[in-house]
């Protein structure tokens, strides 16, 4: 993957399954970026980053997960499941759960903003300005990450996440596919200091928001290691490789989604291992 933007070109999806090598999805123009309480400034101590990342490089967006703003998207959770909801353009599409299912979860549910490297996920806005995600698309792109990552030896596959609601989920995927797991704030050099004591060198990432797990993404691009991310309506996609377009800021549409996509590795990978939705809700 190459770190200027022009050079991205576009995942061929209907291929996908049969062939899980992953390109760098197409670059749009993006629109202005979502509100400042999608990505807060994380108020850092100062002594307490330098004896933990010696990496000279500076991160310039640190995500302050633990003091999120509650967004539209969590709003809406709260009121309730829907069930009448027009997510998808083929309603007798075959997804791995019941649409039902995505929909109580709130996977569908985007933002109030939009980029043009995600229209292409998103069906329909609705009244209230909130952008509905493609539950069909979401649903074929966690089986192609499947496919991709049941490719890596398990512990050479890194999962991130900065936002408080992905941690839990996301460190339960680690473990489910034995993945290794750096949740909360990614510190600089992880992947790219071999002097910092928690460096590491994964062949994959798989990260929970690109704005949020910005540092991580940048550090892959860095090194050189493919970037999958679970991307809301609101996110740019020029750095990454693979978009699973879902809610990545709700707590429930995180757990389902992540819980698919560990059954779904470990299927390909000819487990007999499975999990229920319960085991990466937090309680």
């Amino acid at each position: 993957m190459s770190d200027n933007d022009n050079d991205a070109v576009e995942v061929v999806d209907e291929d996908a399954e049969e062939a899980p090598a992953v390109e760098t999805e197409a670059e749009g123009d993006a629109e202005p970026p979502a509100e400042a309480t999608e990505a807060e400034a994380e108020q850092t101590d100062a002594a307490d980053e330098a004896a933990s990342a010696p990496e000279v490089e500076s991160e310039s967006e640190d995500v302050d997960a633990d003091a999120e703003t509650e967004t539209e998207t969590e709003v809406e959770e709260a009121a309730g499941p829907v069930f009448d909801e027009d997510v998808m353009p083929d309603e007798e599409a075959d997804l791995l759960i019941p649409v039902e299912d995505y929909l109580s979860a709130g996977v569908h549910i985007g933002t109030q903003q939009k980029t043009k490297d995600m229209e292409r996920f998103i069906h329909r806005v609705r009244d209230d300005g909130l952008y509905v995600l493609d539950v069909s698309q979401t649903d074929d792109r966690i089986r192609v990450a499947a496919n991709f990552l049941a490719n890596y030896a398990p512990e050479q596959i890194l999962v991130t996440s900065s936002r408080q609601y992905g941690r839990f989920p996301a460190e339960k995927f680690a473990d489910a596919v034995g993945a290794r797991a750096r949740t909360g704030r990614f510190i600089p050099g992880t992947l790219t200091n071999p002097d910092y004591a928690g460096y590491i060198e994964p062949d994959v990432v798989v990260v929970t928001d690109p704005i949020g797990d910005a540092q991580a993404v940048k550090e892959a691009i860095t090194v050189g290691i493919p970037v999958i991310a679970m991307c809301d309506s609101n996110n740019q996609t020029s750095n990454v490789d693979l978009v699973v377009p879902t809610n990545n800021k709700g707590r429930r549409a995180l757990s389902v989604v992540y819980w698919l996509l560990a059954n779904e590795t470990l299927d390909r990978r000819g487990t007999d291992q499975v999990y229920a939705l319960d085991e990466f809700e937090e309680v």
